[in-house]
């Protein structure tokens, strides 16, 4: 038996193959022609919610697949607040393979996936890495075998620059050193590129998109969505937040010893907005070509760690407090993008600059004090 439980013999001949990859496509242009129906794993989520925003106002079906772990029941909600439009909604956890196997059953005319559930927390997979392998890769494998038997084969993938690891040369394109990666996340975002494309080699129907993100920051200018982790949050920009609005005390500045200018790290931030778009110039891209298609999704520009407190510090209108903390394993200097592949193949280049993405990460913030849980009461 292979990964989607089908035994070899119903493998399609291979003279028959590309006639099946043709097939595939077809099926999935006609959808395109009659609003396609995109499921969205991790939809609840910060990234998945922005997405599913811009799919919306451009006229797609979504539907959201996503167990509450690290996001919120409301954040559906608000994405029904800024679009006026309806979006199904499914609590289930992707290692759920009863659960997703129903989501598709209800919804025979799903199109494509787009995947970003998954734990993500570089700092946590090294404390936690059984954790981030069961719960990543098992979940992957669970997607594609129920996507398999339902004849969807089409899915962009939300991977990461920790693919690169420490990289070699800077800026990072397609092309780098990878499988390199320094903490058990990127391995993981690693592995689970290897399945897609190892599943595509095996069935060359599957039509494969893999996105590396950099680091998206920022929210939708409505301030209804935005970032809200659960506890302490791992990522720069939340914390910062948090501290401006008063939540936490002060910033973690984990490593200023690095060698860069000033001596922090320095990464590639995006705007989530930005990031949400490119899934689209991706979707179209999916009706365009066959196989396997990587690209990195950044601005092809790095900001350090103090660089991102003074551009939030602007944003705000106040001084924020910090205190240098030792490194966090698994971190590197300085990882950012070259964007030109993206512009080349997908027509997609990022618009935002670090102030606008600080000003709507504030915006968020200070409209949303406890993130999307209720107000504090007295």
């Amino acid at each position: 038996m292979d990964v989607f439980g089908i035994g070899a013999d119903f493998l399609p001949p291979s003279e028959k193959r590309a006639e099946y990859s043709l097939g595939s496509m077809a099926r999935f242009l006609e959808r395109k022609e009659k609003r396609m129906t995109i499921l969205v794993s991790g939809g609840a989520g910060y990234i998945g919610t922005h997405t599913c925003v811009e799919l919306l106002q451009r006229d797609y079906k979504v539907i959201i697949l996503d167990n509450l772990y690290n996001s919120s029941e409301k954040a559906v909600e608000r994405i029904r607040e800024i679009t006026g439009k309806a979006v199904k909604f499914y609590r289930v956890d992707m290692r759920d393979k009863e659960g997703v196997e129903r989501v598709f059953q209800e919804n025979p005319d799903i199109s494509a996936l787009i995947h970003f559930a998954g734990l993500k927390a570089v700092g946590e997979s090294v404390r936690k890495p059984m954790e981030y392998y069961g719960t990543n890769i098992g979940g992957l494998l669970n997607l594609t075998d129920v996507m398999q038997r339902h004849g969807c084969r089409n899915i962009i993938f939300s991977s990461s620059a920790t693919v690169y690891g420490d990289p070699a040369e800077i800026p990072i394109t397609e092309s780098c050193p990878k499988g390199l990666c320094t903490n058990p996340y990127g391995w993981t975002k690693w592995m689970q590129e290897q399945i897609l494309t190892d599943i595509h080699t095996a069935h060359p129907e599957w039509n494969v998109i893999l996105l590396r993100y950099f680091n998206p920051i920022g929210a939708h200018r409505s301030g209804l969505i935005g970032e809200d982790p659960k506890g302490i949050p791992n990522n720069l920009l939340p914390y910062v937040s948090q501290v401006a609005i008063g939540r936490l005390p002060k910033i973690q500045v984990f490593g200023a010893d690095y060698p860069t200018p000033d001596g922090s790290g320095v990464r590639d931030y995006i705007h989530v907005v930005d990031l949400a778009r490119g899934h689209v110039h991706a979707l179209e891209r999916l009706k365009k070509k066959d196989g396997v298609f990587v690209c990195n999704l950044g601005t092809g520009r790095g900001y350090s760690v103090f660089e991102v407190i003074r551009a939030f510090e602007k944003a705000c209108g106040k001084e924020l407090p910090y205190e240098i903390k030792p490194r966090r394993e698994g971190d590197i200097a300085v990882c950012y993008s070259s964007p030109e592949k993206a512009l080349r193949e997908l027509g997609w280049k990022a618009e935002f600059d670090l102030d606008a993405m600080c000003r709507d990460s504030w915006n968020w913030q200070k409209k949303n004090p406890n993130g999307y849980q209720d107000p504090k009461k007295d």
